[in-house]
């Protein structure tokens, strides 16, 4: 591994976080936030410092190329580096506690949206400008963003894209990466602006709409006030937030394709097709238990379910009325889709949509070939074959996600929470949902984890959010030293 190109990207890394810190710090001083306003001023001198001392190690020349370990170490690195500064503006200004503004920082860069502050309203705008920039931020990936901007990755940049990306495949619209990114960015961008607008239309002020606009294209539900969306009493906004929420669980690759070719592409996809089939089929069977068992008219049940089915579904995390209260079939409802998550090159967290029907046609694949032994085929998706690396790495990432749900799970009853509350804890966070039921339901934060479940609730939310195998491969001796395997 070239230790210099990966020092050298993680500077500019470092000070693309700097900048970042910037507008906070403006409202900070301008509505004269003491506190925040030097808070963020720390942080952004922290930034500069580990830009400094990271470029004085690294650096980039002419011909360099990331190569995959590069690509695997500026990845995972940066998110790590960039989730620690994230957490300077809490700490320093005296909002949270270390381990708690640990948590707070990388459940916002990771999109998981779990908070562990219990009144939010007391926080500055400044601080609750933060917390919605790292979930946007992170919402699309914190290098990916960066290499929209930045040239320096060359044709090595399509190991970072891959890194980040979620989903078992990673579809190219563009032949160069920046390119890639770039488009991928514009989109991200304007879904945002449109996003914002829509609910400022809807009747919300124009901080409180940017900062849920952000917080919704980005999947990880980040909001500036403690009370749910239901507490706003407006129709319009939840329909339109489910609307968002719901869009932002497609593929941004396909929305650069559908902008080129036509919305037609959209409603071709057959990952997005059973994705919205499921939406569906979600929201009638919640919708009628809600009836059925809680006497709920059919416009609030319907209002509802396809709020909190979007919600989960899209790994947002926002809640509309406390879903901890509902029928038990409709939590188990609302648990399986927060389980899948939105499809595969989406901000959504979750096993994604592609996963499953991938597993879906492997298992059928294998019976078939029990019945005829003789039988070659080759299984596709959207009419496009696929080698068997993709579908045996479907498998691999169920696998490890079953695997990691369990550990978090024995973890946190080691620490003294009972069994059912570690199951729901550990699928939230795992799948970057943020809320669940139980002691981390509709309504509570993860303030009431015990100290050694928060700090591996961050390493679990860190795994999750770059698809545990990058993480896992920096954590192999052979990653770090010369090898020609790689």
């Amino acid at each position: 591994m070239n230790r210099r190109i990966v020092a050298g990207l993680l500077g500019y890394l470092t000070l693309f976080c700097g900048a970042a810190m910037i507008p906070p710090f403006i409202l900070a001083a301008t509505v004269e936030e003491g506190d925040g306003a030097a808070a963020f001023l720390l942080s952004i001198f922290l930034c500069l410092a580990a830009t400094f001392e990271l470029e004085r190690f690294g650096g980039l020349k002419g011909k360099d190329n990331v190569g995959i370990r590069e690509g695997i170490a500026i990845t995972g690195l940066g998110w790590l580096l960039i989730s620690i500064l994230g957490l300077v503006p809490y700490f320093a200004g005296g909002y949270l506690n270390l381990l708690d503004s640990l948590v707070e920082s990388f459940s916002g860069f990771s999109g998981t949206g779990a908070t562990v502050i219990e009144n939010v309203e007391i926080l500055p705008r400044s601080i609750l400008l933060w917390r919605s920039m790292s979930n946007w931020f992170g919402g699309l990936g914190i290098v990916v963003i960066f290499m929209a901007i930045m040239s320096q990755f060359g044709r090595g940049g399509m190991y970072i894209l891959k890194a980040e990306t979620t989903g078992p495949t990673k579809d190219r619209q563009m032949p160069k990466i920046r390119d890639n990114a770039k488009a991928l960015f514009s989109i991200y961008v304007s879904l945002t602006i449109f996003c914002a607008i829509a609910y400022f239309l809807c009747g919300l002020e124009p901080f409180v709409a940017i900062n849920h606009a952000m917080t919704t294209i980005a999947t990880g539900g980040f909001g500036v006030f403690n009370g749910t969306v239901g507490e706003y009493g407006n129709i319009y906004l939840e329909y339109c937030m489910a609307f968002f929420m719901i869009v932002s669980s497609g593929s941004f690759a396909m929305y650069v394709v559908a902008f080129r070719k036509g919305i037609g592409v959209i409603f071709q996809n057959t990952e997005f097709r059973t994705y919205l089939m499921i939406i569906f089929v979600a929201t009638i069977v919640v919708a009628g238990d809600l009836m059925v068992e809680l006497f709920i008219t059919p416009e609030i049940a319907i209002r509802s379910a396809i709020f909190h089915v979007a919600s989960l579904s899209s790994t947002t995390g926002f809640v509309a009325h406390d879903f901890d209260t509902y029928p038990p079939l409709s939590k188990a409802f609302l648990l399986m889709t927060m389980f899948l998550g939105g499809c595969a090159g989406s901000t959504a967290g979750g096993l994604k949509v592609a996963r499953i029907i991938l597993l879906f046609k492997f298992v059928a694949l294998i019976v078939r070939q029990k019945l005829h032994p003789n039988l070659v085929t080759q299984l596709t998706l959207g009419g496009r074959p696929l080698n068997e690396d993709v579908v045996y790495g479907a498998a691999k990432f169920f696998f490890a996600v079953v695997v990691l749900d369990i550990l978090f799970a024995a973890v946190m009853m080691f620490d003294g929470i009972d069994f059912v509350n570690a199951i729901s804890v550990s699928v939230s966070t795992m799948a970057s949902v943020g809320p669940g039921f139980g002691i981390e339901g509709a309504t509570s934060t993860y303030s009431l984890l015990p100290s050694l479940s928060k700090f591996c609730a961050c390493g679990f939310m860190f795994l999750s959010r770059l698809e545990i195998f990058t993480v896992l491969a920096m954590l192999s001796p052979d990653f770090w030293h010369k090898s020609k395997n790689w």
